[in-house]
């Protein structure tokens, strides 16, 4: 049955929540069409560009699902279901390109000279083992073991705003053994695609996209799952600083004469060290304000089972209200002001608001296709969609200070 809608799909709620100020529906449509337009080099086919349209208006109505055949059936009728799905699955769109288009339009709208480029997974729970990648793995989302897609995403933000930059789907090893060839086939993974860890994944991202030299970048940010894996932090390039987050039992070195290395909540507990309330940003309730403890350390590296001194860090150690502690490292530059890294803690979690808006607003977790390239390419028109709203935001935003 089709389901009724508004007028244009849109649901107003939508805007309401993303805290900017509604405007007439028949604005946004105009808005989405010239959005959509500047895709034209790259979606040059009228049906396709038309599929492309649809789409997106379906990730922003108020669907309860938002997968291809209720848009489908809501932006098209009966009579688009099966070419919908077939846009989704196997048309000839150049996703590469699409991926590039908007990554370059991302960039130029956000980039800023304080920007930090995060990497980070996210998890959705998922019915049945024939999809891509589906298997039973810690989810983060429900926060134990359970049947999932996974996907390792990058991010930037920066005073300018924030985004998601690209997007891959994790495959268990199992996944290239002998007894999922005819699962590999129907999902239509690539013949040439072989196992990668998460933040081998992540790597070979950031690699790229610095590659491009599209974003300003200062910071590269991650949480403790990549943060503390000491082969990707020596592996990212030399020439940015990190911002990572890391376990309490993260093992330093208070100084380059110390003897052993300590765990890095000794210094949380440490009361020689005190505490410093600072205020480290805003946000949308007001100024937020942290506990917070900032200590230069060296970090540790095990070279044949024996602890060693590394790089010189800096230690930063945040309580929030709720008394929980969150413990980041920093291989920046012992110039650098206590601000900056203060700035650099707020900057990581974009990424999380990023999947926040995704998958509570625009259906992130909603494509139930079972293809490789299906999944990519609607996670890819999410985050399309997701830059519309949030440009849609930053205008209106400017307008309210005119």
């Amino acid at each position: 049955m089709r389901m009724q809608i508004t007028q244009t799909g849109f649901d107003p709620k939508l805007l309401e929540k993303w805290r900017i100020t509604v405007v007439a529906e028949n604005n946004i449509v105009q808005l989405l069409t010239e959005y959509v337009m500047r895709y034209s080099s790259v979606i040059r086919i009228t049906n396709q560009r038309k599929h492309f349209e649809n789409y997106l208006c379906g990730l922003m109505s108020e669907l309860p699902r938002k997968s291809v055949e209720p848009i489908a059936l809501c932006f098209a009728g009966e009579k688009g279901v099966r070419s919908m799905q077939h846009f989704m699955k196997r048309s000839t769109l150049d996703d590469t390109a699409v991926l590039e288009e908007y990554q370059k339009q991302l960039a130029e709208r956000i980039s800023s000279d304080n920007g930090m480029l995060s990497v980070d997974g996210s998890d959705s729970v998922k019915k049945g083992n024939n999809s891509a990648g589906v298997g039973r793995q810690y989810c983060g989302s429900v926060g134990k073991v359970e049947s999932c897609q996974s996907g390792v995403f990058t991010a930037y933000a920066g005073k300018n705003g924030y985004g998601l930059i690209s997007r891959e789907l994790y495959f268990q090893e199992k996944w290239f053994g002998e007894d999922f060839k005819d699962l590999r086939e129907e999902c239509e993974v690539p013949t040439d695609k072989k196992f990668q860890t998460k933040n081998e994944i992540a790597l070979a991202e950031i690699k790229k996209i610095t590659a491009k030299n599209l974003f300003n970048i200062k910071w590269f940010g991650c949480d403790s799952a990549f943060g503390c894996d000491h082969d990707f932090l020596d592996s990212l390039p030399e020439n940015i600083p990190y911002f990572a987050a890391v376990k309490s039992n993260e093992r330093i070195f208070l100084s380059r004469s110390a003897l052993t290395p300590v765990g890095i909540k000794s210094v949380a507990d440490n009361d020689e060290i005190p505490w410093s309330l600072v205020r480290i940003g805003d946000g949308s309730k007001g100024a937020i304000y942290s506990d917070v403890k900032i200590i230069r350390a060296v970090s540790c590296r095990t070279v044949d089972k024996i602890a060693c001194t590394h790089l010189d860090i800096w230690v930063y150690i945040r309580k929030y209200e709720n008394g929980d502690i969150k413990y980041f490292i920093s291989n920046a530059d012992k110039a650098i002001t206590e601000r900056e890294l203060h700035e650099a803690a707020t900057l990581r979690w974009p990424i999380e608001q990023c999947f926040e808006e995704c998958k509570s607003y625009l259906g992130m977790e909603h494509y139930e296709g079972r293809s490789y390239n299906g999944l990519l390419r609607h996670w890819l028109f999410v985050m399309i969609a997701h830059f519309f709203t949030t440009s849609l935001r930053l205008d209106l935003k400017k307008q309210e200070y005119r």
